[in-house]
């Protein structure tokens, strides 16, 4: 038979679609003929799969071999498609049957020793082939307990080329791969490290039960970083959908953690303060990468030293932050990427940094107050919670031996606390306080107007925009639940008015 046909996946950011493979050998002069927008590592797959099938124990055909990869008009990129064209190739040569080619989706990168490499984007590329009702896949060994997460799917593990062409020859099948026991995940940093602080923990304990972005300033040792690395250990594990939309990213992102093929806890990303555009948000020239807004889906972005990264780019996070998604447009196609990440920024309060405070500041009124406008406006109106920190004091450092509140203590709030705003929420599609919109907030879950008058007065006097007033009475309602009350007092919007202001009023 001239003609072979099998299956592949290509990913457009997060979501992947089915390509069909078609190999076709006609009289010529030999040689490859590859069509359907394919990448430069695409038409570089010719002579690794060449190379592979060699050195495998196979024979190349010495004809005119023309290759299409459907539907033409999408852009195909990466290494993935090398074991489909192998396996191809070899059917329409007649070295397998091309039956068997045809029931099968091969994802995988050849070695020229004709080795299975493992591939980025393994689990989007397993969930696009079972959509489209594909019953079995083979994957690299490597990706095999990543592929066998989604249940529907049987899950085919090649270590070699030479395992495949055996497999499908009939003469040694390759074993269904049965998904091991997930490993427990690695304890987090607890919260019983920091020294004082009450404040900070306060304001920690409040962003992770209502979902609220959180700025941290205070001076060098105050304990910023720490309750920003400490915050992800008191949100709850996420549950299957989010662990399967998070383990996603990291796959295309190719940062999984070795030896755990699903992530089921909210992850932490800390960019460094050089990072740029594409690094931050995502982006590449060639293939689109998730940047590292995306890869703290249903986790934590972290900024430390959040005024120096260039200001462009901490705006690129304006819409991502409210719409809770990024899209990436390229020349060649667009990707987009959920990024539903909570905020959280720290910085010093002046360039000097001092940690003895303002009395040894060395920086001017006009150098402290270009710091602080390189953050700009509309990115700290989406911030909910901006905390001002104090120097830990030496009394504080003297109780250090007094074990503060744990972790497992604050988290079993915070999970209360959700457990409340999600059985108020329940029947809008929302499980969050700081999801909730602003208009539905006033209408049906407004506080009592006499606990408003705070907040209506600095509205009044311009202290707080719309938005802001929105986010005062969310923040509201999350110290109610955390308090147990059924609707915000006005303690509680005093707080949450605090809370909002701090940073203002510095």
């Amino acid at each position: 038979m001239t003609l072979a046909r099998t299956w592949s996946v290509g990913l457009a950011g997060v979501h992947g679609a089915v390509v069909d493979v078609e190999v076709d050998l006609s009289a010529g002069v030999p040689g490859v003929v590859l069509v359907g927008l394919p990448d430069a590592v695409v038409r570089q797959s010719v002579d690794r799969v060449r190379a592979a099938v060699v050195n495998a124990g196979g024979r190349w055909p010495l004809r005119r071999i023309t290759i299409g990869l459907s539907p033409a008009s999408m852009p195909k990129q990466g290494s993935g498609f090398d074991l489909a064209l192998a396996a191809a190739v070899l059917a329409a040569d007649g070295a397998v049957p091309a039956e068997s080619v045809g029931r099968l989706v091969l994802l995988g990168e050849l070695g020229l020793d004709g080795s299975v490499r493992s591939v980025r984007g393994v689990l989007p590329a397993v969930l696009a082939a079972a959509r489209a009702g594909h019953g079995t896949v083979v994957v690299p060994a490597g990706n095999a307990e990543e592929a066998a997460l989604v249940d529907s799917v049987e899950v085919l593990a090649a270590a070699t080329l030479g395992d495949l062409v055996a497999h499908l020859a009939g003469r040694a099948a390759l074993p269904r791969h049965v998904r091991g026991a997930l490993p427990p995940p690695a304890p987090g940093p607890d919260l019983a490290d920091v020294v004082g602080q009450p404040i900070g923990r306060r304001a920690v304990e409040v962003a992770a039960a209502g979902g609220h972005h959180l700025y941290l300033t205070g001076p060098p040792g105050a304990g910023k970083t720490m309750l920003a690395e400490r915050l992800p250990s008191l949100l709850p594990a996420l549950d299957e959908q989010a662990a399967l939309e998070v383990t996603a990213i990291h796959s295309v992102a190719g940062t999984l953690p070795p030896g755990a093929p699903l992530v089921t806890r909210p992850t932490f990303e800390a960019p460094h303060h050089s990072a740029t555009m594409a690094a931050l948000v995502g982006g590449g020239s060639g293939l689109i990468r998730p940047g590292a807004l995306c890869r703290a889906h249903r986790g934590v972005l972290f900024l430390d030293e959040a005024p120096e990264f260039p200001r462009a780019v901490l705006d690129t996070l304006r819409q991502p932050l409210e719409r809770g998604s990024v899209t990436i447009s390229r020349a060649r196609g667009a990707a987009t990427f959920p990024c539903r990440a909570q905020l959280v920024l720290a910085a010093n309060p002046c360039p000097c940094a001092s940690a003895a405070g303002d009395a040894a500041c060395t920086c001017s009124p006009l150098q402290r107050r270009r710091y602080r406008s390189r953050l700009s406006g509309p990115l700290l109106d989406r911030i909910d919670l901006r905390v001002d920190l104090p120097a830990v004091t030496r009394a504080a450092w003297l109780e250090a031996g007094v074990t503060p509140e744990p972790t497992a203590a604050v988290a079993a709030r915070v999970a209360a606390a959700r457990a409340a705003a999600a059985a108020r929420l329940h029947g809008t599609g929302l499980v969050l306080n700081s999801q909730v919109p602003g208009r539905l907030l006033r209408e049906r879950w407004s506080p009592p107007r006499p606990a408003l008058r705070l907040v209506d007065r600095a509205l009044e006097r311009g202290a707080l925009s719309v938005r802001g007033y929105d986010r005062v009475l969310r923040v509201a309602w999350t110290l109610a639940d955390l308090a147990g009350r059924a609707v915000p007092g006005a303690d509680d919007v005093a707080e949450a008015l605090g809370m909002r202001l701090q940073r203002a009023a510095a």
